[in-house]
């Protein structure tokens, strides 16, 4: 999981999106989280899936966001084509382009998403946070061991 979390509303975010992916019946999946302004580019490359959660900053992904992509695009642009991803953007408005954004950066290395971006608008209430837990869980499953 890589995310900017500058706010209560993305805290909340964040929490409900690691409880749905450490969701005591998904088994052998290690959760792996880092501030995007930290994970690395071996971070990517160890990882099977990524979950993403950016607040939305003037219409577009915040700078912590970007400057992770920026410092993982080339070192994972092979290596990773065809991992699963999903992503969750929180923001009072102008939340498309900084979905619009990131699927266009996610689509350019070849990730594949399991659900469509989750965009919470305002103060994530029950049902965004209920959204959010699920968004990890799904994400999570898919990379589960079978078995």
């Amino acid at each position: 999981m890589v995310h900017h979390t500058p706010s209560p509303g993305m805290q909340a975010l964040l929490e409900a999106a690691l409880a749905g992916a450490r969701d005591e019946e998904i088994e052998g999946v290690d959760v792996v989280v880092r501030p995007a302004l930290t994970a690395s580019a071996v971070d990517v490359l160890e990882a099977d899936a990524y979950l993403l959660g950016t607040p939305a900053n003037i219409g577009y992904m915040s700078g912590a966001l970007k400057h992770f992509f920026d410092q993982i695009y080339y070192p994972c642009l092979d290596a990773t084509r065809g991992r699963p991803y999903a992503v969750y953007v929180h923001g009072n408005e102008g939340l498309e382009g900084a979905v619009r954004a990131i699927g266009s950066i996610a689509s350019a290395l070849g990730w594949d998403a399991v659900a469509p971006p989750l965009e919470v608008t305002g103060q994530p209430d029950r049902q965004a946070l209920a959204a959010c837990q699920e968004l990890g869980a799904v994400l999570a499953a898919t990379v589960m061991p079978e078995g």
